[in-house]
Parts: C-alpha cells; sequence; structure tokens
C-alpha cells in the first residue's frame, strides 16, 4: 500500500497544478489517471487563457482567469517550460446591432468594476489584427487574454509536480473508494493506495466517482467540437471570438430546464452559433464552438463543423480559402448553475472537489489547482471560495 498526505485524481490541469502546488507546500502527493496526463478535455480544447483584468473587488471568477493567466506566465518564464503562452490578448467579433448593443452594455458594466475592456471599431480593430472583416459592427478587446498549448501546459505542470516529489501514476483508473478513518483508501484494480486527504479532480466523469461514495455530484458532460487547417505562415495574432452565443445566451440561458446553462443545441436543434479560435505556434488554424448535452458520445458532427467554419469565415474571410484538415472533440464538466464546485465536501472527512468548469476549464484550470490546494494546506479556503461551495449541489444518494 502507498502512503501518501494527498491523493489527486485526475491528471488533467486542474488535478496537475493542484498537485504542484501541494508538492510546492511540502505535502506528499500521488496523482492518479485513468489514462495518459492531458488524455481528455485538458489537451483537446483550444487553448485560450485570461480575463478582463483583476478589476476593484475581485471574485471567484478573477482569481480563476487572472490567477491562472499568472500561474501560466510563471510557467513559462520563470520555470522555463515551452508551452507556447502569449499573451495575445482577444478580439470578439460584434455582428448584428442587438450584439453591439449588449456588447455596450456589457463594456460598461466591466469598466465600472475596473476591467480592462472596449470596443474598438472595424478600422481600429484591423490594426490590430489585420486579416479581420472590416464590415461588421465592430469588435470587443481585451489585452488580458492569452493563449498556450493545451498538452504542454499540462504535462508541464505534471512535471513541474513530480519535480516537486509529487508521484505520477498513470493508466490507474479508481476502482473503489473508502474512507479509513479521516483518511481514505483508494483501489485501482489490484492496487491500493492510503491517503489523508482526498482530491477529486475528474472534470465530465466526476459523478462517476461520486456515485463510488453514495454522493450525487451533478455534473453534465458536454460535447465540444473543434476542427484545424493545415499549417500557414502567421495570419492570426490575438484569440478570436464571436458576440453571437453571448448575447443569445444573455436573454437564454438554458434550452431547457434539465439542462446547465449555454449550451448551442436543444437537443438536435441548434440554438445559436458559438465561436472561439487561435493560430497555433505551428501553423496550424484551429477553431471550434459546439456546446451539446450528449452524454459521452465523443464522435465529431461534421455539419456542425461545417457550421462552425462558416461563421469563422465571416469574421476572417481568408477561412474560406483554406480546408479543413482534421477535426476531434472533447466532453466538458458543466455544473446545473453554471458555476465551478471547489472546495471541501462536507458529506465527509478531508474530501475535496475541483470541477465544474465548463468550458473554460484549461483558462481556469491552474487558478482552480491552486485554489483547492491552498485550501488542503491550510485548512481554510480563500474568500472567493464561498462562491463555488460544493455543497450547494451534492446530495447523498439513497440506497
Amino acid at each position: 500500500m502507498l502512503n501518501s498526505d494527498v491523493i489527486v485524481v485526475g491528471g488533467g490541469i486542474v488535478g496537475c497544478s493542484a498537485a504542484m502546488f501541494l508538492a510546492d507546500a511540502g505535502m506528499d502527493v500521488n496523482l492518479l489517471d485513468r489514462g495518459e496526463i492531458s488524455g481528455e478535455a485538458s489537451g483537446l480544447n483550444a487553448g485560450s487563457i485570461g480575463g478582463y483584468g483583476w478589476g476593484r473587488s475581485p471574485g471567484l471568477q478573477e482569481h480563476l482567469t487572472m490567477g491562472s493567466l499568472d500561474i501560466f506566465k510563471s510557467l513559462q518564464i520563470e520555470k522555463g517550460y515551452d508551452i507556447e503562452f502569449r499573451q495575445s490578448g482577444s478580439l470578439v467579433a460584434i455582428q448584428s446591432l442587438n450584439q453591439y448593443e449588449y456588447a455596450q452594455e456589457r463594456v460598461s458594466y466591466l469598466k465600472s468594476e475596473g476591467m480592462q475592456v472596449e470596443i474598438l471599431s472595424p478600422s481600429e480593430a484591423k490594426s490590430y489584427e489585420p486579416n479581420l472583416n472590416g464590415d461588421l459592427n465592430g469588435y470587443m478587446y481585451s489585452s488580458y487574454r492569452g493563449q498556450a498549448d493545451p498538452i504542454k501546459s499540462t504535462r508541464a505542470f505534471s512535471e513541474v509536480a513530480k519535480n516537486n516529489g509529487a508521484i505520477i501514476t498513470a493508466s490507474a483508473p479508481v476502482t473503489s473508494l473508502e474512507q479509513a478513518g479521516q483518511g481514505w483508501i483508494v483501489r485501482s484494480h489490484n492496487r491500493v493506495f492510503n491517503c489523508q486527504a482526498l482530491l477529486i479532480a475528474t472534470g465530465a466523469w466526476t459523478s462517476e466517482i461520486g456515485n463510488m461514495i453514495g454522493l450525487n455530484i451533478p455534473i453534465q458532460p458536454v460535447r465540444g467540437q473543434m476542427w484545424a487547417t493545415d499549417s500557414i505562415p502567421p495570419r492570426i495574432f490575438h484569440t478570436i471570438s464571436s458576440m453571437e452565443s453571448s448575447e443569445y445566451w444573455h436573454k437564454n440561458p438554458i434550452v431547457n430546464e434539465d439542462s446547465p446553462p449555454e449550451l448551442t443545441h436543444n437537443g438536435d436543434s441548434r440554438v445559436t452559433r458559438h465561436l472561439y479560435g487561435r493560430q497555433r505556434a505551428n501553423g496550424e488554424v484551429i477553431f471550434g464552438g459546439d456546446r451539446e448535452l450528449l452524454g459521452f458520445r465523443d464522435d465529431v458532427s461534421f455539419t456542425g463543423i461545417e457550421v462552425n467554419k462558416t461563421h469563422a469565415g465571416e469574421i476572417l474571410p481568408f477561412l474560406d480559402q483554406l480546408s479543413v484538415k482534421r477535426t476531434w472533440s472533447g466532453i466538458m464538466p458543466f455544473s446545473p448553475d453554471g458555476l465551478p464546485l471547489i472546495g471541501r465536501i462536507e458529506q465527509y472527512e478531508n474530501l475535496f472537489l475541483a470541477t465544474g468548469l465548463g468550458s473554460s476549464g484549461f483558462g481556469r484550470g491552474p487558478g482552480s489547482g491552486m485554489l483547492v490546494a491552498d485550501l488542503i494546506v491550510r485548512g481554510e479556503g480563500h474568500p472567493a471560495l464561498q462562491e463555488s461551495i460544493p455543497t450547494r449541489l451534492i446530495e447523498e444518494i439513497r440506497r
């Protein structure tokens, strides 16, 4: 039996960053993953990170977005890992008058909170990003958004954790959990691990882990999908997205009473388009967007890819001349109220949770790992975690 202070279940960006901070604090850490590090959503996303600034009164969102941005910076600049990080800034296309009115309201509110964001005219935006469509209504710009390679970043966090003394155990699916006194026994087939504190950071697969200990942790798996072109010379310099979905979700946050917020589909019917993308360091242009409640289906809808590529071409017309060379999908963890679940699970001793980051798990994952690690180490959480208390949604399963 392998003993440790903390077992982290989940080798995505949340689990790996938490392991890094826990090990850095001097704790004996063992991270278990059912497959390989960054094998699921943490390695399959667009690599967008950052927020709109810290503002005057930073809450959970700022600690997750801007906190993560600072951690990514440190990982590359101070620790020397090439994760292809750039604080590139972002441009959000405004394609209709309704979107423009919403963008004005959004920017006015954010500025009143001390955030760094503005609306640019098409000509101003083209001075930042020359290949943009100059015939749109405008673009929302933020200098604090960034980008990095998802696989390189997640694996770099695991490497720092290992260098700090953590043990990383891949191909170790959890088959049972058992409380032992104030600690935990974790089994993975014929292997047995013992720990004082247990952190569940299993993304969309969290409900399955919760069921092992009689808890309903209502995380729903949502499929997202992406596409990429061949490598081309540099033509996109910011992260790019559209205001269309944000404006729609502002008025219609849920598609039905059983769905989490901010989906693109109600069953088989599309309710809005959603778009985000960038150009990678290797020259590939990558975009994605759909959010569908399909269980753990990880196939690709080519109709959805076509809709997304058309949308991207409306903002960057040169993309119409490029072909899709590869496609993929990933499964994202959505909570019923759209907010993360980060903190202590009160039904058991020394049980912690970090999940429910929705479609922005990569960009908010390091901040999540840092906050939950701090809670485990000190026994007292940052005040921002009051917004993400897991027990607001978790129920015991009646046997």
